[in-house]
């Protein structure tokens, strides 16, 4: 694993794993002569099976990783790189082909004592039955019957909470359905709602501006005519201001009417 360190830090944390995988199945195996009931030495080979998934998908990782990789290298790094995977390969086999080994001798002993003539006996079963009294042979037949209720039991218990989770599942996606069409519906009315208030703003904005233009051009007028009162005040002889009308010299007024007055 070093070496491996050396060449690619991906490859040896893969063949750390897998060597961890290779450990518990080899010491899960060991084990399992020492378990007497079948229904513990079924559960404990689904582990173990589970290992061999996991260690198979990280060779097969391994293998994607140096070729890869396999650019980079030697002939000879490739060369060990392959023979270590064709190691992780065989010790994994050895694995599987003991994996059936213990599966066919849990199938063995899970054969049951009545079948039918076209199922076919096995002469170990047959000598098995043989050997019982009838009385033991009902107890069995009764035993198995029990377990058989008993699985049947659980399989409708299985159902029913499936059924459950699946109505209950139901219900929490047409609630949630429900709740997603009741904000989009409110999205559309606050999308109305800004639009509208953008195009009151903009006539607002209009109208304060007509309104700008208005005082504007007013302002000027009453400067303009501010300005004129003010030249004409100044200058009342200024030939080249005509008068405002309604507006008359003040001062020409007063004497015309001085002078007729002394008439």
């Amino acid at each position: 694993m070093d070496h491996l360190s050396a060449i690619s830090e991906e490859l040896a944390e893969i063949d750390g794993r897998v060597a961890d995988n290779f450990r518990v199945l080899s010491n899960g195996f060991q084990k399992l002569d020492k378990i007497k009931d079948s229904s513990r030495q079924s559960r404990q080979l689904e582990e173990l099976t589970d290992k061999m998934r996991d260690s198979k998908r990280l060779i097969k990782d391994f293998d994607k990783e140096v070729k890869a990789l396999e650019g980079n290298f030697d002939r000879e790094t490739n060369k060990m790189l392959t023979e270590k995977k064709q190691s992780m390969i065989k010790e994994l086999n050895s694995y599987v082909a003991l994996k059936k080994k213990y599966a066919t001798n849990i199938d063995n002993k899970r054969i049951e004592l009545f079948e039918g003539p076209n199922e076919g006996y096995t002469e170990e079963n047959v000598l098995l039955a043989s050997s019982m009294t009838n009385e033991q042979l009902m107890d069995r037949g009764n035993h198995m019957m029990d377990e058989t209720d008993q699985a049947i039991e659980r399989g409708k218990k299985v159902v029913q909470d499936t059924l459950n989770v699946g109505t209950e599942t139901s219900a929490a996606l047409k609630a949630q359905t429900e709740q997603m069409s009741r904000i989009v519906n409110e999205l559309d009315s606050i999308h109305f709602s800004m639009k509208k208030a953008s195009q009151l703003v903009k006539e607002i904005g209009r109208q304060v501006a007509t309104d700008k233009c208005i005082m504007g051009l007013l302002f000027l007028i009453v400067v303009g005519v501010i300005a004129i009162i003010i030249v004409k005040l100044v200058h009342p002889n200024n030939k080249d201001i005509r008068d405002i009308p309604g507006l008359g010299p003040p001062v020409m007024n007063r004497r015309l009417l001085s002078h007729q007055l002394k008439y």
